[in-house]
């Protein structure tokens, strides 16, 4: 597949060099020459010096032929235009903006443009490690209507079942983090000591979800 990258600072020079090894055509678009050092001698694809979003620079990295666009450069104005571009003009299917700002990462998501929140959403994973508590969302479907979150499960859920949390909190569980390790859980698996839990949910249920996990099993669920 042909990848057309905006944006080689140290993400894009990153992608672009981690596609390229796994045999995709790349081209990167930065506005500043000297950016493309960053590529390294050994980087075989394109190096495209201009605007991002002009639809003659994005010509010139090939992306009538492109099966993907990564606007990831440092602004979030330059990334959101870019990717509107690519994905309205060029009818690219496989669209993502690095977005700083995680309010308008999510009204991005809503008008279909999946896009990677940066700093912020890593600040907040520290905080949840050191103050958890409810449920912290980490995916959206377009609708707003269901969500991905990660909810803080009191210790008196270790030792139950997946099964007998799902059927008391109305939640689907998606996954665990045990260990630093995702695992897709089946509804015998037990919770243990350090289990991050990360449940599918109706985002109007979020305060009745967060209440039942912080309340623990009723008497008698196993």
């Amino acid at each position: 597949m042909h990848i057309v990258i905006m944006g080689c600072g140290r993400v894009g020079a990153a992608l672009a060099q981690t596609l390229e090894q796994q045999g995709h055509t790349v081209a990167v678009i930065d506005q500043d020459p000297t950016a493309f050092r960053r590529l390294g001698s050994g980087f075989g694809g394109r190096r495209v010096t201009g605007v991002g979003f002009d639809q003659d620079t994005l010509r010139e990295a090939g992306i009538e032929d492109a099966g993907a666009f990564a606007a990831v450069s440092s602004g979030d104005n330059s990334n959101i235009i870019a990717a509107r571009v690519a994905r309205e003009m060029f009818s690219i299917e496989n669209v993502a903006a690095r977005i700083y700002d995680p309010k308008r990462a999510e009204v991005y998501q809503r008008i279909g443009i999946p896009t990677v929140a940066t700093v912020r959403w890593t600040a907040d994973q520290m905080l949840r490690r050191l103050l958890p508590s409810g449920a912290e969302p980490l995916w959206r479907d377009p609708s707003g209507g269901v969500q991905l979150a990660e909810v803080h499960t009191t210790p008196s859920w270790i030792g139950h079942r997946i099964s007998t949390l799902q059927e008391q909190t109305g939640v689907r569980v998606a996954f665990l983090t045990r260990l630093g390790e995702a695992i897709l859980p089946t509804s015998q698996t037990v919770l243990q000591d350090g289990d991050l839990v990360h449940v599918m949910m109706r985002t109007d249920e979020i305060a009745k979800v967060e209440e039942a996990f912080a309340e623990g099993p009723e008497e008698g669920g196993h």
